[in-house]
């Protein structure tokens, strides 16, 4: 889920706030199905965010060593001997089936969770497409495995069944590719990967299927100059089907991370801690030991709602999106402890969703004396939103920093309505909060009380 306005990155336009991505990927010994956002600090981190050591999957294997398997984050495997005598990385794909997929209940999900846009990782980086690609001949979900366009099915699915925009996922390098390797070992002098494979299908499925973000990951270490990036992004926003409405982020070449580009993903689970002169992103996975599908989590893994909640309000309170990521199955089911975690999420913006879209940071984003409260602030209305991350257990809540004045200051809890409050000295006010059974309460993770006539 992605909470914050996007389309003010590159050009102003509507403001939507709530992303899901989602990929297919494989790991060792099995074919698995998950949706992640895809690693930001690719040379650095493995996918729970340690110190960069081999991969190790639940078979005992580990990533391959390989000069270009080691940028990435991700925890895909090659096949080990416990999958048996001869046995390829690519005879996986058969075991790829999706056959419960159905574009249209994921769409009812995502529009449940007051999702805006979803992001669907079309090709991570061991190559494999979700769409027929012309360029990854037998290395795809129409020709193997689900025999299906599955990015076609979610496009149209998107369009017909909800208001939630396309955002679309594409790797630019790939950990096997033996062209990405002669370049690589070229030092990047020669560009027969990139010319013949990755631009290519970045052509595809902008011309194909016509999202409105394109997020671009894995530069494999290779400069912004072998992947044409200037080149391909000159296009895109000045000739492409898209150009008036695309938007990108920041992940087009090694070094452009955090520096350049739409909007800034920086690392994953980042938070700044502090206003930036660029939108950004805070990329998480309800799972908090892996951005894919685990059979073996234990409860204790997933991130709860109430968590989930903190983390959305803290990262819009600071001018950030938030990337929040599931992980289906290989069948293409989502399981129901994610689907209870984004409907959960919707419920919660039901009540409260004034205080998330079309807002921006105030000029506090944390009060000095109620340290679980947060700010966020509608311009427009000059409505001022203090969110609440916990109850207070006296009845009454102190914000510092706004400036009131009486008789003209009124203050609301979301969902409830208006609330008496005093002023305190030197500076702000005192908010009383009614007395609410359990069923009364506007909601079960935090609360939000708008302020108008405040600076």
């Amino acid at each position: 889920l992605c909470f914050n306005v996007y389309f003010e990155l590159v050009r102003a336009r509507t403001r939507p706030r709530v992303v899901v991505t989602f990929e297919w990927r494989w790991e060792a010994s099995r074919f698995v199905c998950c949706c992640r956002s895809p690693p930001a600090q690719q040379r650095d981190t493995n996918p729970t965010g340690n110190p960069s050591t081999p991969d190790r999957c639940q078979s005992g294997t580990t990533r391959p060593s390989s000069a270009s398997s080691s940028t990435g984050g991700s925890s895909l495997c090659r096949a080990s001997a416990a999958s048996g005598s001869g046995f390829k990385y690519q005879d996986f794909a058969p075991q790829f089936t999706a056959e419960f997929f159905d574009a249209k209940e994921w769409t009812d999900i995502f529009a449940s969770s007051g999702a805006k846009y979803i992001v669907l990782t079309t090709k991570h980086h061991e190559g494999f497409t979700l769409w027929g690609s012309k360029n990854s001949w037998n290395w795809n979900a129409v020709d193997v495995g689900p025999k299906r366009d599955l990015v076609e099915e979610v496009a149209s699915s998107l369009r017909a069944n909800s208001d939630l925009r396309l955002g679309l996922y594409h790797s630019l390098f790939e950990w096997f590719n033996p062209l990405f390797e002669q370049d690589a070992a070229n030092a990047f002098t020669t560009n027969y990967f990139a010319a013949t494979k990755s631009l290519p299908e970045l052509h595809e499925l902008i011309v194909k299927y016509k999202p409105e973000l394109l997020w671009s990951d894995g530069d494999g270490d290779a400069p912004d100059k072998y992947w044409n990036s200037t080149g391909f992004l000159a296009w895109l926003y000045n000739d492409s089907p898209v150009r008036d409405t695309v938007v990108t982020n920041d992940r087009w070449g090694y070094g452009s991370i955090c520096t350049h580009g739409g909007y800034y993903t920086c690392a994953d689970r980042y938070q700044p801690g502090k206003l930036l002169n660029r939108k950004w992103e805070s990329c998480i996975s309800i799972d908090s030991k892996s951005w894919g599908y685990r059979r073996n989590a234990a409860l204790k893994d997933y991130l709860t709602t109430q968590q989930l909640v903190a983390t959305l309000v803290e990262t819009v309170s600071f001018g950030g999106n938030l990337l929040l990521n599931i992980g289906p199955t290989h069948d293409g089911r989502i399981a129901p402890i994610f689907e209870e975690r984004l409907r959960d999420m919707g419920q919660w913006l039901k009540v409260n969703g004034e205080s998330i879209y079309n807002t921006t940071a105030w000029r506090v984003q944390k009060d000095t004396v109620s340290t679980t409260v947060r700010y966020t602030f509608r311009p427009k209305e000059t409505s001022l939103f203090a969110l609440l991350l916990e109850w207070p257990k006296n009845g009454s809540v102190i914000l510092n920093e706004p400036v009131v004045t009486e008789g003209k200051t009124q203050v609301e809890l979301v969902g409830v309505g208006p609330v008496k409050w005093e002023p305190v000295k030197p500076s702000g006010l005192r908010v009383l909060l009614p007395q609410l059974s359990i069923s009364q309460m506007p909601c079960q993770w935090a609360w939000t009380l708008r302020l108008t006539g405040a600076t």
